[in-house]
Protein backbone atom coordinates (compact mmCIF):
# COMPACT_ATOMS: atom_id res chain seq x y z
CA UNK A 1 0.00 0.00 0.00
CA UNK A 2 3.09 2.34 1.31
CA UNK A 3 4.99 1.72 -2.27
CA UNK A 4 1.98 2.07 -4.69
CA UNK A 5 1.52 5.40 -3.30
CA UNK A 6 5.40 6.42 -4.52
CA UNK A 7 5.52 6.77 -8.19
CA UNK A 8 8.64 5.11 -8.59
CA UNK A 9 8.37 4.49 -12.28
CA UNK A 10 6.96 7.12 -13.39
CA UNK A 11 9.66 9.40 -11.71
CA UNK A 12 12.64 7.11 -13.04
CA UNK A 13 11.01 7.03 -16.22
CA UNK A 14 11.71 10.62 -16.93
CA UNK A 15 14.80 10.32 -16.41
CA UNK A 16 15.43 7.41 -18.33
CA UNK A 17 16.56 9.88 -21.00
CA UNK A 18 19.67 10.80 -19.59
CA UNK A 19 20.82 6.91 -20.34
CA UNK A 20 19.75 6.83 -23.96
CA UNK A 21 23.18 6.74 -25.72
CA UNK A 22 23.83 3.54 -23.37
CA UNK A 23 23.13 0.25 -24.48
CA UNK A 24 20.15 -1.95 -24.05
CA UNK A 25 22.03 -3.64 -21.24
CA UNK A 26 19.96 -3.68 -17.96
CA UNK A 27 23.28 -4.51 -16.17
CA UNK A 28 25.43 -1.40 -17.81
CA UNK A 29 22.27 0.53 -17.08
CA UNK A 30 22.25 0.05 -13.58
CA UNK A 31 25.86 0.55 -13.07
CA UNK A 32 25.40 3.72 -14.50
CA UNK A 33 22.86 4.59 -12.29
CA UNK A 34 24.48 3.62 -9.53
CA UNK A 35 27.50 5.60 -10.45
CA UNK A 36 25.70 8.47 -11.34
CA UNK A 37 23.98 7.89 -7.67
CA UNK A 38 27.63 8.16 -6.06
CA UNK A 39 28.28 10.84 -8.09
CA UNK A 40 25.51 12.98 -6.64
CA UNK A 41 26.80 11.92 -2.91
CA UNK A 42 30.37 13.26 -3.79
CA UNK A 43 28.73 16.40 -5.53
CA UNK A 44 26.48 16.91 -1.90
CA UNK A 45 29.14 15.88 0.07
CA UNK A 46 31.37 18.94 -1.50
CA UNK A 47 28.70 21.33 -1.17
CA UNK A 48 27.94 20.44 2.57
CA UNK A 49 31.95 21.08 3.39
CA UNK A 50 33.48 23.50 1.11
CA UNK A 51 29.61 26.06 1.21
CA UNK A 52 27.31 25.28 4.27
CA UNK A 53 29.96 24.95 6.65
CA UNK A 54 31.80 27.92 5.34
CA UNK A 55 28.61 29.76 6.21
CA UNK A 56 27.97 28.52 9.37
CA UNK A 57 31.08 29.45 10.29
CA UNK A 58 30.23 32.91 10.12
CA UNK A 59 27.33 32.79 12.09
CA UNK A 60 27.75 33.30 16.04
CA UNK A 61 25.87 30.77 16.66
CA UNK A 62 27.37 26.55 16.82
CA UNK A 63 23.96 25.26 16.40
CA UNK A 64 23.98 25.53 12.58
CA UNK A 65 27.45 23.67 12.74
CA UNK A 66 26.17 20.82 14.63
CA UNK A 67 23.43 20.23 12.63
CA UNK A 68 25.17 20.47 9.18
CA UNK A 69 27.48 18.18 10.72
CA UNK A 70 24.72 15.65 11.66
CA UNK A 71 23.30 15.74 8.32
CA UNK A 72 26.44 15.18 6.40
CA UNK A 73 26.16 11.36 6.65
CA UNK A 74 22.12 10.93 6.23
CA UNK A 75 21.84 13.38 3.03
CA UNK A 76 24.89 11.19 1.33
CA UNK A 77 23.67 7.78 2.63
CA UNK A 78 20.04 8.44 1.33
CA UNK A 79 21.55 10.02 -1.96
CA UNK A 80 23.42 6.61 -2.62
CA UNK A 81 20.43 4.15 -1.47
CA UNK A 82 18.32 6.32 -3.82
CA UNK A 83 20.30 5.88 -6.51
CA UNK A 84 20.32 1.67 -5.55
CA UNK A 85 16.31 1.88 -5.58
CA UNK A 86 16.94 3.68 -9.27
CA UNK A 87 19.34 1.12 -10.82
CA UNK A 88 17.01 -1.22 -9.38
CA UNK A 89 14.49 -0.17 -10.95
CA UNK A 90 16.46 -0.80 -14.53
CA UNK A 91 17.20 -4.55 -13.68
CA UNK A 92 14.06 -6.53 -15.24
CA UNK A 93 12.66 -8.67 -12.58
CA UNK A 94 9.33 -10.08 -11.40
CA UNK A 95 6.81 -8.12 -9.73
CA UNK A 96 7.62 -10.11 -6.20
CA UNK A 97 10.88 -9.75 -6.54
CA UNK A 98 10.80 -5.70 -7.53
CA UNK A 99 8.74 -5.37 -4.33
CA UNK A 100 11.09 -6.76 -1.90
CA UNK A 101 14.32 -4.81 -2.94
CA UNK A 102 12.03 -1.78 -3.05
CA UNK A 103 11.04 -2.37 0.76
CA UNK A 104 14.39 -3.07 1.76
CA UNK A 105 15.95 0.17 0.55
CA UNK A 106 13.34 2.08 1.51
CA UNK A 107 13.74 0.18 5.16
CA UNK A 108 17.46 0.91 5.46
CA UNK A 109 16.42 4.95 4.08
CA UNK A 110 14.22 5.06 7.35
CA UNK A 111 16.87 3.49 9.78
CA UNK A 112 19.13 5.98 8.21
CA UNK A 113 16.63 9.02 9.12
CA UNK A 114 15.65 7.34 12.30
CA UNK A 115 19.14 7.63 13.95
CA UNK A 116 19.32 10.82 12.67
CA UNK A 117 16.40 12.70 14.09
CA UNK A 118 16.36 12.13 18.08
CA UNK A 119 20.45 13.18 17.86
CA UNK A 120 19.00 16.32 15.71
CA UNK A 121 16.11 16.86 18.12
CA UNK A 122 18.37 16.22 21.17
CA UNK A 123 20.82 19.37 19.88
CA UNK A 124 16.96 21.37 19.30
CA UNK A 125 16.09 21.35 22.58
CA UNK A 126 19.42 21.85 24.19
CA UNK A 127 18.79 25.03 22.63
CA UNK A 128 15.73 25.81 23.73
CA UNK A 129 16.62 24.90 27.04
CA UNK A 130 19.48 27.60 27.30
CA UNK A 131 16.41 30.63 25.95
CA UNK A 132 14.36 30.81 28.89
CA UNK A 133 12.62 33.69 27.68
CA UNK A 134 11.63 32.39 24.26
CA UNK A 135 11.21 28.23 25.52
CA UNK A 136 10.09 28.39 28.97
CA UNK A 137 8.50 24.85 28.84
CA UNK A 138 11.78 23.84 27.94
CA UNK A 139 14.10 24.40 30.91
CA UNK A 140 17.15 22.14 32.22
CA UNK A 141 15.01 20.19 34.80
CA UNK A 142 12.79 19.19 31.75
CA UNK A 143 15.25 18.21 29.26
CA UNK A 144 15.18 14.90 30.00
CA UNK A 145 11.16 14.64 29.82
CA UNK A 146 11.32 16.31 26.05
CA UNK A 147 14.44 13.96 24.68
CA UNK A 148 12.68 10.76 25.67
CA UNK A 149 9.18 12.12 24.41
CA UNK A 150 10.67 12.92 21.40
CA UNK A 151 12.48 9.89 21.20
CA UNK A 152 8.97 7.91 21.03
CA UNK A 153 7.55 10.54 19.07
CA UNK A 154 10.18 9.37 16.56
CA UNK A 155 10.41 5.87 17.18
CA UNK A 156 6.76 5.74 17.05
CA UNK A 157 6.92 7.24 13.47
CA UNK A 158 9.41 5.23 12.08
CA UNK A 159 7.39 1.83 13.49
CA UNK A 160 4.23 2.81 12.23
CA UNK A 161 6.06 3.62 8.93
CA UNK A 162 8.31 0.67 8.71
CA UNK A 163 5.08 -1.46 9.59
CA UNK A 164 3.19 0.42 6.44
CA UNK A 165 6.10 -0.48 4.32
CA UNK A 166 5.99 -3.91 4.83
CA UNK A 167 2.07 -4.26 4.84
CA UNK A 168 1.49 -5.67 8.28
CA UNK A 169 -1.56 -5.85 10.30
CA UNK A 170 -1.53 -3.78 13.05
CA UNK A 171 -4.75 -4.31 14.64
CA UNK A 172 -3.37 -6.81 17.26
CA UNK A 173 -0.58 -4.37 18.41
CA UNK A 174 -2.28 -1.78 18.76
CA UNK A 175 -5.05 -3.09 20.57
CA UNK A 176 -2.28 -4.38 22.97
CA UNK A 177 -0.72 -1.17 23.10
CA UNK A 178 -3.89 0.43 24.61
CA UNK A 179 -4.61 -1.97 26.80
CA UNK A 180 -1.54 -2.03 27.92
CA UNK A 181 -1.88 2.24 28.02
CA UNK A 182 -5.24 2.02 30.07
CA UNK A 183 -3.37 -0.14 32.91
CA UNK A 184 -0.64 2.22 32.79
CA UNK A 185 -2.17 5.22 33.31
CA UNK A 186 -4.62 3.94 36.10
CA UNK A 187 -1.90 2.54 38.01
CA UNK A 188 0.46 5.64 37.57
CA UNK A 189 -2.25 8.32 37.90
CA UNK A 190 -0.80 10.31 40.95
CA UNK A 191 3.01 9.99 38.78
CA UNK A 192 1.11 11.51 35.76
CA UNK A 193 -0.67 13.98 37.69
CA UNK A 194 2.53 15.14 39.32
CA UNK A 195 4.67 14.95 36.41
CA UNK A 196 1.53 17.34 33.78
CA UNK A 197 1.75 19.33 36.97
CA UNK A 198 5.80 20.26 36.63
CA UNK A 199 5.56 20.86 33.40
CA UNK A 200 2.27 23.23 33.49
CA UNK A 201 4.21 25.23 36.47
CA UNK A 202 7.71 25.66 34.76
CA UNK A 203 5.53 26.62 31.21
CA UNK A 204 3.47 29.03 33.32
CA UNK A 205 5.71 30.12 35.41
CA UNK A 206 3.98 31.24 39.07
CA UNK A 207 7.39 31.10 40.49
CA UNK A 208 11.01 30.23 39.64
CA UNK A 209 14.12 28.76 41.53
CA UNK A 210 15.06 31.55 44.11
CA UNK A 211 11.49 33.05 44.83
CA UNK A 212 9.89 33.50 48.11
CA UNK A 213 6.73 31.94 47.97
CA UNK A 214 4.36 31.13 50.78
CA UNK A 215 1.64 28.25 50.48
CA UNK A 216 -1.81 27.77 52.01
CA UNK A 217 -0.34 25.76 54.96
CA UNK A 218 1.55 29.64 55.33
CA UNK A 219 4.39 27.78 54.99
CA UNK A 220 7.36 30.67 53.81
CA UNK A 221 10.53 29.66 52.38
CA UNK A 222 12.75 30.02 48.93
CA UNK A 223 12.10 27.91 45.76
CA UNK A 224 15.21 25.60 45.69
CA UNK A 225 13.97 23.20 43.01
CA UNK A 226 11.67 22.32 40.50
CA UNK A 227 11.19 18.94 39.37
CA UNK A 228 8.56 16.89 37.70
CA UNK A 229 7.63 15.07 40.66
CA UNK A 230 7.76 17.94 42.97
CA UNK A 231 8.79 21.33 44.53
CA UNK A 232 11.28 21.98 46.63
CA UNK A 233 10.97 24.52 49.24
CA UNK A 234 13.44 25.99 51.82
CA UNK A 235 12.13 27.49 54.86
CA UNK A 236 13.64 30.19 56.91
CA UNK A 237 14.28 27.62 59.76
CA UNK A 238 16.73 26.07 56.92
CA UNK A 239 13.97 22.81 56.92
CA UNK A 240 13.37 21.76 53.24
CA UNK A 241 9.69 21.02 52.57
CA UNK A 242 8.95 18.93 48.79
CA UNK A 243 5.57 19.59 47.76
CA UNK A 244 3.92 17.39 45.26
CA UNK A 245 3.31 19.11 42.02
CA UNK A 246 -0.06 18.24 41.52
CA UNK A 247 -0.69 20.14 44.78
CA UNK A 248 1.22 23.28 44.12
CA UNK A 249 -0.63 23.65 41.09
CA UNK A 250 -3.93 23.42 42.36
CA UNK A 251 -3.25 25.44 45.56
CA UNK A 252 -2.89 29.59 45.81
CA UNK A 253 0.50 30.87 46.16
CA UNK A 254 1.55 33.83 46.74
CA UNK A 255 5.00 34.82 45.61
CA UNK A 256 6.35 37.29 47.57
CA UNK A 257 9.30 37.91 44.64
CA UNK A 258 6.75 38.32 41.89
CA UNK A 259 5.82 41.23 39.97
CA UNK A 260 7.98 43.58 38.40
CA UNK A 261 10.63 43.83 40.92
CA UNK A 262 11.62 42.14 44.58
CA UNK A 263 11.04 44.88 47.03
CA UNK A 264 8.73 43.88 49.53
CA UNK A 265 6.63 46.21 51.90
CA UNK A 266 6.81 46.16 55.22
CA UNK A 267 3.90 47.16 57.77
CA UNK A 268 4.76 48.57 60.85
CA UNK A 269 2.18 48.97 63.46
CA UNK A 270 2.53 51.63 66.15
CA UNK A 271 0.36 53.16 69.02
CA UNK A 272 0.97 55.72 70.85
CA UNK A 273 -1.10 57.35 74.11
CA UNK A 274 -3.86 59.74 73.60
CA UNK A 275 -2.05 63.46 73.94
CA UNK A 276 0.99 62.68 72.39
CA UNK A 277 1.71 65.00 69.09
CA UNK A 278 0.53 63.67 66.29
CA UNK A 279 3.83 65.75 64.13
CA UNK A 280 6.44 64.20 66.03
CA UNK A 281 5.17 61.07 65.96
CA UNK A 282 4.94 60.91 62.17
CA UNK A 283 8.46 62.65 62.33
CA UNK A 284 10.44 60.23 64.68
CA UNK A 285 9.02 57.34 62.08
CA UNK A 286 10.94 58.64 59.65
CA UNK A 287 13.64 59.73 61.12
CA UNK A 288 13.79 55.81 62.04
CA UNK A 289 12.99 54.41 58.81
CA UNK A 290 15.38 57.16 56.90
CA UNK A 291 18.16 56.12 59.68
CA UNK A 292 17.98 52.25 58.48
CA UNK A 293 20.14 51.17 56.16
CA UNK A 294 18.12 48.16 54.91
CA UNK A 295 15.00 50.39 53.66
CA UNK A 296 14.44 51.46 50.39
CA UNK A 297 15.28 54.92 49.47
CA UNK A 298 12.74 54.52 46.62
CA UNK A 299 9.98 54.38 47.00
CA UNK A 300 10.11 56.86 50.11
CA UNK A 301 8.49 55.26 53.57
CA UNK A 302 5.49 56.93 54.72
CA UNK A 303 3.71 57.32 57.56
CA UNK A 304 -0.26 56.48 58.09
CA UNK A 305 -2.82 57.68 60.72
CA UNK A 306 -5.09 54.66 60.79
CA UNK A 307 -7.38 54.95 63.34
CA UNK A 308 -8.31 55.95 67.20
CA UNK A 309 -7.84 52.86 68.84
CA UNK A 310 -9.59 51.70 72.55
CA UNK A 311 -6.32 52.87 74.27
CA UNK A 312 -4.15 54.26 71.55
CA UNK A 313 -3.53 56.17 68.59
CA UNK A 314 -2.99 54.02 65.76
CA UNK A 315 -0.11 54.80 62.99
CA UNK A 316 1.36 52.32 60.38
CA UNK A 317 4.75 53.00 59.35
CA UNK A 318 5.04 51.81 55.31
CA UNK A 319 8.60 51.08 54.02
CA UNK A 320 10.25 48.66 50.96
CA UNK A 321 13.13 46.62 51.57
CA UNK A 322 15.42 45.58 48.81
CA UNK A 323 14.13 41.97 49.23
CA UNK A 324 12.23 39.47 51.03
CA UNK A 325 14.84 37.51 52.51
CA UNK A 326 15.83 40.52 55.24
CA UNK A 327 12.43 40.97 56.29
CA UNK A 328 13.25 39.44 59.41
CA UNK A 329 16.31 41.52 60.39
CA UNK A 330 14.43 45.00 59.15
CA UNK A 331 11.35 44.40 61.39
CA UNK A 332 13.74 43.63 64.28
CA UNK A 333 15.58 46.70 63.48
CA UNK A 334 12.87 49.36 62.87
CA UNK A 335 11.28 48.28 66.30
CA UNK A 336 14.22 48.45 68.43
CA UNK A 337 14.79 52.40 66.22
CA UNK A 338 11.26 53.22 67.35
CA UNK A 339 11.03 51.99 70.40
CA UNK A 340 14.71 53.85 71.50
CA UNK A 341 13.29 56.64 69.31
CA UNK A 342 9.95 57.79 70.94
CA UNK A 343 11.72 56.84 74.87
CA UNK A 344 13.79 59.66 73.56
CA UNK A 345 10.82 62.36 72.25
CA UNK A 346 9.30 61.43 75.57
CA UNK A 347 6.25 59.73 73.30
CA UNK A 348 4.09 57.39 75.30
CA UNK A 349 3.33 53.71 74.19
CA UNK A 350 0.24 52.41 75.80
CA UNK A 351 -0.84 49.19 77.44
CA UNK A 352 -4.07 48.37 77.75
CA UNK A 353 -5.85 49.61 81.14
CA UNK A 354 -9.15 48.51 82.74
CA UNK A 355 -10.13 50.84 85.64
CA UNK A 356 -12.68 48.12 87.96
CA UNK A 357 -15.17 49.80 90.43
CA UNK A 358 -15.86 47.44 93.29
CA UNK A 359 -19.54 48.80 94.60
CA UNK A 360 -20.17 47.41 98.03
CA UNK A 361 -23.75 46.65 98.95
CA UNK A 362 -25.59 49.09 101.74
CA UNK A 363 -26.17 46.63 105.23
CA UNK A 364 -29.18 45.03 105.14
CA UNK A 365 -31.84 46.27 107.90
Amino acid sequence: MFLSAIPQNSVFSRMDALFAWLPENELAQAAAVLLVSIVAAKVASWLIESLLKKIAKRTTSTLDDRVIDMLHGPIIKTLVLIGVLWAASRIDMTAEASSQVSKIVITIILVVWTVFFPGFLSILLQAASGNKKAFQAVQPTTLPLFKNLSKVVVFGVAAFIAITVWDIDATGFLASAGIVGVAVGFAAQDTLANLFAGVFIIADAPYRVGDFIVLDTLERGQVTHIGLRSTRILTRDDIEVSVPNAVMGSAKIVNETGGGTIKRRLRIPVGVAYGSDVDAVRACLMKVASQEERVCDTPEPRVRFRAFGASSLDFELLCWIHEPLIRGQAVDALLTGIYTGFQSEGIEIPFPQQDIHVRTSPPSA
